[in-house]
């Protein structure tokens, strides 16, 4: 059973649907849609999913965790070469 037979653009009711949106479940046509991650989505639920900024939580929160460990990995780098050149006695500079 085809689902799209005559069904019309939630956008434009004039327009035959082509595709069915896997998010919301409303049909849309050509223009109404784009390829998203492998399917075919309407705007309004790539907008939804993305949230305004263009950035989702899940995005934010890794980027925040990859900055905190990268600074401390460059703390512990940089205390531990300090330690070294700390060991460093006089008459080795000679």
């Amino acid at each position: 059973m085809n689902v799209l037979i005559d069904q019309r653009c939630y956008n434009h009711p004039s327009r035959e649907a082509v595709v069915r949106c896997p998010e919301c479940r409303r049909f849309f046509c050509r223009e109404c849609v784009t390829e998203h991650r492998g399917r075919m989505v309407c705007a309004a639920c790539i907008a939804q999913e993305t949230g305004p900024a263009g950035n989702t939580g899940r995005f934010s929160a890794l980027w925040l965790a990859a900055s905190l460990g990268g600074l401390l990995l460059a703390w512990v780098i940089f205390y531990n070469l300090g330690v070294m050149l700390a060991r460093i006695t006089p008459d080795f500079l000679q």
